[in-house]
């Protein structure tokens, strides 16, 4: 198995997991205990190498573009390059579904329950690994996967000193600029330090749609016998340009790079005159995290976390002709209504504990965890008038939100013979609860809310020769988020049931795995459609639903230079007897394929080493046609798309320094595609992606 050479995204979970073990002796990874433990557990599962996989990629786009190619992903991005704005969505379930970490850490946004890398850009130029579960998985952190979850975990300071820096350029006026300091181990080897930083632009695909990012990361490890102790700082600051607005069909097909934001009309409101040139979303995040780990002995550790986030920031927008009542102002200069520039505001705190203990007795192994976590976020919004400047940060609404959580869990493996029984208990409880302290425009909402939900799974894992079979059940339940409470208080939990069942198998230089599930939904919150006026796309309970889909991915060493690996997904996603709201009624449109759902996903990477120095890849990928909404409308539905990407990687390496080229070269036939949108006045509304791009970077490391 060492002698393979992965490229690329595509590593199958019957691989994946040994690239995760082969990892373990670079000296610059080690994986945390949860990650070894979830090795064994009997779910649909990826372990990626960060240093391996994504290296060559890593060239300054954001990390759900580079998961693009993973089982079951779909990536998206608001400025059509991958920078700023984007997400992901697995086997068709949004971001605010999947569950995200760092280090076990909740990342997803306790209200929104969204996950924003913009606001920590290069965020891989930090991790070792990243772990994906498909479907429920196992207890983690924070709300319940109903899609996925993702755990991102920091790498460790290097044993020994070194610099390295990272830079590239490519289309869109498109650059990343990096630093990273290793300082080594000194004081008796038992302390080493680790800084990067970080400064990414991008002016765009999408007009005025620039990115100006910043981010850094501190690591310290302190180790002496069995204890380990570990700082992590860090965070970023970024300002985008809004580009959540999208384009209607035929502005599509003429000017596809058109953005609406910021726009500024005559007084008849019939033709554009200008735009607003700080249209922007600006925002910082910081992350501050101690880890402590204490072994106890050969069969039990114990890990826990004591973490803290900070947000602050706002978005702000060109408002035209609004009434002075609007922002609970009185009429100046018998005017009833004036030009605003408009500011809301999110001030946030989320800190919290997590603890979890490993052991192991005989045939058993077993983790029991606990998480406390509290969520304080404070919105309110302030106005300046364009044109009285009397009228200067008028506060006009405000409120707060509190969240507390409460949870802990219980996983166990029994081994016996060939088999592995898993098991996993979890109990969370949650009370949320909002107020508003000054109202305004539509903004908050009373409302007090607890839930206390009980996640039973389990499962099988059986050996076979050079590979297993597994089946697992899951039954999840998860809370609706802020935004869904506002839109309508009557929002149910959903409710979840989810089989999966896989083989994992290696043949000498062939290796696969399949896997199968079917996930039961009891008032998924499923994607309406619709977006608010931050484009965060609105859910609503569908009733019943189901996912029914066949996960495989592959690898084949053809010979000493030639890689082949690939993944696909066939499935099917349904709501059953969908209710559809409408002007003149409630209408039953029967069985209606979930929005956002392609019935096939695929991937395909051909890699070629000739040498040790030189590597190049084709990376293909395949994305069915997908419904904008739950209508089963053809006028809103997606078109496939099929895109091919080249990279290519050339090395030199001497004493003390090693250098790299890499360049990266996405949608090389040029083809013109939508990977997302929405749905207004029931009509479709898309978000245009980049046609032919490249970036080039080069990459020093001196020791």
């Amino acid at each position: 198995m060492k002698g393979f050479f992965i490229l690329g995204l595509l590593s199958p979970a019957v691989f994946s997991a040994q690239i995760a073990k082969d990892s373990v002796e670079e000296k610059q990874i080690t994986p945390i205990e949860e990650v070894k433990f979830m090795r064994r557990i009997p779910v649909a599962k990826e372990i990626i190498n960060v240093s391996k996989d994504l290296d060559r990629k890593n060239l300054g786009q954001d990390l759900p573009i580079l998961l693009k190619n993973q089982i079951s992903v779909i990536s998206t991005s608001d400025a059509g390059n991958g920078v700023g704005y984007t997400g992901f969505r697995i086997r068709g379930v949004g971001g605010n579904s999947i569950n995200v970490m760092m280090n076990g850490v909740p990342y997803n946004d306790s209200e929104s329950q969204g996950t924003f890398f913009t606001d920590v850009p290069d965020l891989a130029s930090s991790a070792s690994q990243i772990v994906i579960q498909r479907g429920v998985g196992t207890s983690s952190n924070g709300v319940s996967a109903f899609g996925a979850s993702v755990n991102v975990i920091s790498k460790n300071p290097d044993e020994k000193f070194y610099i390295q820096t990272d830079d590239s350029y490519g289309s869109f006026n498109t650059s990343k600029y990096s630093a990273e300091i290793g300082s080594g181990k000194f004081w008796k080897n038992r302390i080493s330090l680790m800084g990067r930083y970080t400064k990414i632009h991008s002016d765009g695909y999408i007009d005025r749609a620039f990115s100006d990012l910043h981010s850094y990361n501190f690591t310290a490890l302190f180790e002496e016998n069995k204890t380990k102790l570990r700082l992590l700082i860090f965070g970023g600051k970024e300002k985008t340009y809004q580009a959540w607005n999208g384009i209607d069909k035929n502005t599509w097909e003429t000017d596809p790079k058109f953005n609406i934001s910021g726009a500024i009309f005559d007084e008849n409101w019939e033709n554009i005159v200008d735009f607003y040139d700080n249209e922007v979303d600006d925002y910082r995040q910081n992350h501050y995290q101690f880890l402590w780990n204490q072994k106890f002995n050969e069969n039990w550790n114990l890990e826990t976390t004591f973490h803290y986030t900070k947000g602050k920031g706002f978005y702000e927008n060109y408002k035209q002709g609004e009434a002075f009542s609007t922002y609970n102002l009185p009429d100046f200069g018998g005017e009833t209504a004036s030009d605003f520039i408009r500011k809301k505001w999110l001030d946030n705190d989320f800190y919290g504990f997590i603890s979890t203990l490993f052991g192991k007795s005989g045939n058993w192994d077993f983790n029991f965890g606990a998480v406390a976590n509290q969520y304080f976020g404070r919105h309110f919004g302030d106005v300046s008038g364009v044109f009285f400047p009397e009228i200067n940060r008028h506060e006009y609404y405000r409120n707060r939100s509190l969240k507390n959580e409460i949870s802990g869990f219980a996983k166990a493996i029994f081994k016996l013979n060939d088999f592995e029984f898993f098991g996993d208990l979890q109990l969370r409880n949650i009370d949320y609860s909002t107020k508003i302290i000054l109202q305004g425009d539509d903004e908050g909402v009373n409302l007090k809310e607890n839930w206390l939900f009980f996640n039973p799974k389990a499962g099988i894992n059986f050996k076979i020769n050079s590979g297993k079979i597994f089946f697992s059940y899951a039954h999840a339940q998860r809370e609706p988020n802020r935004d869904d409470l506002f839109a309508n208080p009557e929002t149910k939990p959903e409710k979840l049931h989810d089989f999966e069942a896989g083989i994992e198998k290696s043949l000498g230089n062939f290796l696969w795995a399949a896997n199968v599930y079917f996930m039961n939904y009891e008032n998924q919150l499923v994607l309406s459609g619709q977006i608010n006026s931050i484009g965060e796309a609105i859910r609503a309970n569908s009733g019943k639903s189901y996912r029914l889909g066949l996960e495989v991915s592959a690898m084949a060493k053809i010979s000493k230079k030639w890689n082949v690996s690939g993944n696909f997904t066939l499935s099917e996603n349904q709501n059953k007897n969908f209710k559809n709201e409408t002007s003149g009624g409630i209408e039953n449109l029967g069985n209606t394929p979930i929005s956002f759902s392609p019935n096939i996903l695929g991937n395909v990477l051909i890699q070629f080493n000739p040498n040790k120095n030189f590597s190049f890849g084709i990376q293909n990928q395949y994305v069915g046609s997908q419904f904008l909404d739950n209508t089963n409308n053809p006028a809103l539905k997606l078109q496939p798309y099929f895109l091919t990407d080249f990279n290519a990687k050339y090395s030199l390496n001497f004493a003390k320094t090693a250098v790299d080229f890499k360049f990266l070269l996405n949608n090389i036939f040029n083809k013109k595609y939508v990977n997302n949108g929405f749905v207004a006045d029931l009509s479709p509304y898309y978000f245009s992606q980049a046609g032919t791009n490249f970036m080039f970077g080069i990459s020093v490391f001196f020791r």
